[in-house]
Parts: structure tokens; C-alpha cells; sequence
């Protein structure tokens, strides 16, 4: 994981980062393209699972900086997947974006943060950041 400033033109109050090694997990192909498309932003380097079981496999067999998943998938919810993941590994950071953000914001999901759909590239950041605090 990089530490980077960017241009001027894109700066934001923030430090940004960039070149994290991220498993973003969404049954809806479209959302995980649009989400994979932000995250290449900062050059982060994304690997995309379609539902919770390919990604409990991919994290099984690699080694990732930040967890961003959907919460409505069928079969795992994304909270059941924090927590399976959250025991291979409960060091490395789970981010939730869902379009049910006031039902989960105070429900205890366990999460290091939430981010509510849609956003954009400034929103995904800030989230990312709480994510690591």
C-alpha cells in the first residue's frame, strides 16, 4: 500500500491511497465494474468475486489489504461474509457498500466501515480511510 498525494487538480483535504491489493465482492456485474473502475482511480490493484463463496476462496488463497463488499447478495449476506472473512484474518479491513445504509449504519453490523450506493471516487475515499482508522 502506497501513501500518495495526487495533482493538484484532483487534491483533496485528504492523504490518498493507492496500490492496495483489494477483494471487491458484488453479485451485480455492473456495480462491481463501476466500483472496480473507482478504485483503479488510486491504482489499486482489485480482485472481484460474484458472491460470497468465491470470495471466501480468493481470500483463502491470497493476501488482501481491504475487503469491499456488497450487503445484499444472495445466499451471504455481506455482514455473514465480515464475519467468515473476519476469521481467517481479523486484521484486514472490511468496508460494506449497500444501498440499505440507514438500516445498517447503527445496527452493529461488524464492519470497520459503510458506505451508502451510489457514491463517487471522493466518498469511496474517505470511506476507505475510516475503514483504516
Amino acid at each position: 500500500m502506497v501513501l500518495k498525494m495526487l495533482p493538484k487538480t484532483l487534491m483533496t483535504d485528504q492523504t490518498i491511497m493507492s496500490g492496495m491489493r483489494i477483494l471487491l465482492v458484488d453479485d451485480d456485474p455492473i456495480a462491481r465494474e463501476s466500483i472496480k473502475l473507482l478504485l483503479r482511480i488510486d491504482r489499486h490493484n482489485v480482485t472481484e468475486a460474484k458472491d460470497a463463496e468465491e470470495a471466501q476462496k480468493l481470500f483463502r488463497q491470497n493476501v488482501f489489504d481491504l475487503v469491499i463488499s456488497d450487503y445484499f447478495m444472495p445466499n451471504t449476506l455481506g455482514n455473514e461474509l465480515a464475519v467468515n472473512l473476519w476469521r481467517i484474518s481479523p486484521s484486514t479491513p472490511f468496508l460494506m457498500v449497500t444501498g440499505y445504509y440507514e438500516k445498517l449504519v447503527n445496527s452493529g453490523v461488524p464492519v470497520d466501515a459503510i458506505l451508502a450506493k451510489p457514491f463517487g471516487p471522493h466518498e469511496l475515499r474517505q470511506a476507505i480511510a475510516r475503514a483504516f482508522d
